[in-house]
Order: structure tokens, then sequence, then C-alpha cells
């Protein structure tokens, strides 16, 4: 399996299995600190081999440098089905409300497949104006 989208966005949904993705970014802006984020969304498209159709578990946490975590992980099952092709992907879209931060730097969101890490990306916070 691999992940071919991981990214935040300002809008992400999915219907019909197609994605729609409105405004990637990797940086925020914040004019003070603590800051609170009103509304982000994670999303993730990850493919996979014929071998590989089966229930997944998967769990992003996220990390900054210090290693504390910014929020509560999130877990979850994917259940992958083929539809007579060789591969299939499937979609993990998330909104997350009120995300806070304390501080400048970087929050590392990190996808596990069951149990064993997969690709992370990083989420940059800076003071600005």
């Amino acid at each position: 399996m691999k992940a071919e989208i991981f990214t935040f966005c300002d809008f992400a949904q999915e219907s019909g299995g197609k994605l729609t993705i409105v405004g990637t970014f990797d940086t925020i802006i914040a004019r003070n600190f603590p800051c609170i984020h009103p509304q982000l969304s994670v999303v993730i498209r990850l493919r996979f081999d014929l071998w590989e159709f089966t229930r997944h578990t998967f769990r992003i946490e996220t990390r900054d440098l210090s290693g504390e975590m910014s929020m509560e992980a999130i877990n979850g099952n994917i259940d992958v089905k083929g539809v007579g092709n060789a591969t299939a992907v499937s979609h993990l879209v998330f909104t997350i409300s009120n995300l806070q931060f304390r501080n400048g730097g970087v929050v590392n969101f990190v996808l596990y497949i069951d149990s064993k890490e997969l690709t992370s990306i990083p989420l940059y916070i800076r003071k600005g104006g």
C-alpha cells in the first residue's frame, strides 16, 4: 500500500469515490499564541494492491518537536474491496475544528496502517500578521 495523497486543506469531501479538495496548505499563520485554528480538513488517499484487499486499521497521531501530542489520535478501520482492478483506493477525510496551538513550530501528522508508520506530513505554525 502507499499514500497517494496526504494533505491539509480548507474543505474536502468524498462523493461517489471522487475526492474534492479545496485550498491545500501546510502552514498556518497566527497573530498571537496560543491560537485556535477554526477548521481544517485532513485528506488521505491510499492505494492498495490486490493482495492487500482486506480490513486494515489506521491511526493518525500528531506530535510536535518535543514529542507532545496536539490532539487525540484518530483511529478507525478501512475495508478494502476491489472492483475488478489490480488495485483499489480508499479515502480518509476528516474535518478538525478548533485545533489549539500553544506556540509556533511544527506539528507532524503521522499515519499508521496496521500499527506500522506509513508516512507523515508537517503542519507549520508561524507568527505573522
